[in-house]
């Protein structure tokens, strides 16, 4: 099977004698209503009797035992997001969904309390501005590469090079295992879908039910992933701009918001641009499309506005968030889980001349967002890094259907993207549609919610081309 790895050597016999370790559970230290605990798994799936690593997870138990399915086993996004952290939160699935599941999530090998990608600050403050203009620039990343791997691999240990999805899939299976269900159940948003996604590949029969919300695509190479997420967090903005247009909640309405955005941008790329209350250092271009993201994931507009206003010289709002985009590492150490990425996808590029090619067709699909800097920002970094699972078109031979949600206009993880991974997995697939906007849509409308909750309890799957409307 094309990219996902040792397929055979984790098959089933080796994670459910891995999940017959079990896990021992007790009360979570920072919020004794949930259970936390561990699990050991193989670093390498190859070797299971080699070096391990402690997987940590947590749970809210299904609030009525009497009604109880199984486990509803979670996948947080990222890469680098913390799935332990959302259990201790309260529980942002319905009422029915927790009275009839255990909520299972965890930390994913690499990230948090599961063996995190550990960095010297030192080093990591050491990084090139993420936007390249020559080969100097490319040549100057491939050596800070160097550099930082080897001294990320040093502090993280044999992990390092152990901590792609393919192998998340596997850890997901010892973890249905060691919970003691037959099938998985579960549920991923964002990067977390990548994991469901190689689990439904190599386990394709272990799958009971399986939400994938706001999909990773696979499938693409570096340019085409990059165009394609240009071309959503520029869709992001225009819609903002049609809001401001037509709703007088908006500060700017009334506004050429577009000029006023051009203005932003070009007086950042002086270097003449500082945030509200932060004089010490400007803030760069790079940093200020963070803000295209950011505010568009929820969409939070009303704040957007604030925000840009704030920026050209207007009132600054009481809450007023802190600059956009990622500044230095304080302390003495950094973590890097964008080293999980670089092991999933070859964003690898030959020379500045091939960085230039992508930045332009980035560019041509966003002329005012000129790219989505999330994943423009982490291509350098992928640069001159191994890559263990590739991209490749999904291959599902499992029989129990699958449900991929989507919003209309997601800027980080285009909608074009979920419905690409529905048409590969194929019949078994059923693509949700929410007409709205923002990033993840489960809860967001009781149409989305409903449907969902259906196929997750009763395995009732939607009819093909059900589309929520916009709330």
């Amino acid at each position: 099977m094309a990219g996902v790895g040792n397929a055979a050597v984790a098959g089933k016999g080796v994670t459910d004698a891995v999940g017959k370790r079990g896990i021992t559970w007790k009360p979570c230290e920072e919020e004794p209503t949930v259970e936390c605990g561990k699990l050991t798994v193989p670093i390498d799936w190859s070797k299971p009797d080699g070096p391990t690593v402690d997987l940590t997870l947590a749970r809210r138990k299904a609030t009525d035992p009497s009604a109880r399915i199984g486990s509803l086993l979670t996948n947080p996004g990222g890469p680098g997001n913390s799935g332990v952290n959302d259990i201790l939160r309260p529980s942002g699935f319905s009422e029915e969904v927790q009275r009839r599941f255990d909520i299972v999530s965890y930390d994913p090998r690499g990230v948090a309390r599961s063996g995190a990608v550990t960095c010297s600050a030192s080093v990591y403050n050491k990084i090139p501005y993420e936007v390249m203009t020559s080969q100097a620039d490319y040549d100057k990343w491939i050596a800070f590469n160097e550099e930082l791997r080897a001294d990320c691999r040093k502090l993280t240990g044999p992990l390092y090079d152990h901590i792609d999805s393919a192998n998340v899939a596997r850890d997901m299976d010892a973890i249905r295992a060691a919970l003691g269900d037959d099938k998985l159940t579960s549920y991923g948003v964002s990067y977390g879908t990548l994991a469901q996604q190689m689990y439904a590949e190599l386990f394709p029969n272990r799958v009971r039910a399986m939400v994938l919300d706001s999909n990773m695509d696979h499938s693409l190479d570096a340019k085409a992933f990059q165009v394609s997420e240009a071309a959503a967090v520029q869709d992001g903005f225009d819609e903002f701009v049609a809001w401001c247009k037509r709703d007088t909640e908006c500060v700017l309405h009334g506004r050429d918001v577009r000029a006023l955005w051009k203005g932003l941008l070009a007086k950042a790329d002086r270097g003449e641009l500082y945030w509200p209350g932060h004089t010490d250092k400007p803030v760069s271009a790079h940093n200020l499309l963070w803000l295209g993201v950011v505010m568009n994931e929820g969409p939070d507009w009303p704040m957007e506005a604030k925000v840009l206003l704030a920026l050209a010289g207007g009132p600054v709002p009481d809450d007023m968030p802190g600059p956009p985009g990622n500044g230095p590492a304080s302390g003495e150490h950094a973590e890097f889980p964008t080293a999980i990425l670089c092991e999933d996808y070859n964003l690898k590029l030959r020379n500045y001349k091939a960085y230039a090619d992508v930045m332009r067709g980035a560019n041509a699909v966003a002329p005012d967002m000129r790219y989505n800097p999330m994943p423009m920002g982490d291509m350098p970094r992928c640069q001159g890094h191994p890559v263990n699972n590739p991209q490749h078109r999904l291959r599902y031979k499992g029989s129990a259907p699958l449900l991929v949600g989507a919003s209309r206009h997601d800027p980080s993880t285009p909608y074009a993207w979920s419905a690409n991974v529905a048409r590969q997995l194929g019949s078994k697939a059923t693509l949700l549609s929410y007409e709205g906007w923002g990033h993840g849509i489960y809860g967001r409308t009781d149409c989305i919610t409903t449907a969902m909750d259906k196929y997750l309890i009763s395995l009732q799957v939607p009819a093909k081309g059900t589309r929520c409307p916009a709330e």
